[in-house]
């Protein structure tokens, strides 16, 4: 049961990475945040287009990092741990470089995968 429950929970929150990213402009309202606008490529003088392109590959790296951190939690490999942590750790970079408040509640996620391998938790996976 905890297997199926963590490997769940990796995948799904990899798969939310891109779907937060990829929401569409709908006229008229304004999105939660703007993947076009990072504080830190926007110091660099990098406009939108090229912004949101990176946070799309990011997302999606983010993605496809979790999604392989759950198979291998659902394969019973001993590599899991590893690939949450990046996944996490990018994660993290993604929600830093494009920094909403918005994003929070995927912050709190992102570290508590880590503080839960760091810890081995939970145990029976291990």
């Amino acid at each position: 049961m905890t297997t199926t429950l963590v490997t769940v929970f990796l995948i799904a929150h990899g798969l939310l990475h891109p779907g937060v990213w990829t929401v569409p402009a709908q006229p008229g309202k304004q999105l939660a945040f703007d993947p076009g606008h990072s504080w830190v490529l926007e110091a660099a003088h990098v406009s939108a287009a090229p912004a949101r392109a990176a946070s799309l590959a990011l997302a999606w790296y983010v993605a496809l990092v979790y999604v392989v951190a759950g198979a291998g939690v659902a394969a019973g490999s001993g590599w899991w741990p590893t690939a949450a942590v990046v996944a996490a750790s990018s994660g993290l970079a993604l929600k830093a470089l494009w920094f909403d408040p918005w994003l929070s509640v995927g912050v709190l996620l992102d570290v508590s995968v880590i503080v839960a391998v760091a810890g081995t938790w939970p145990a029976s996976l291990y």
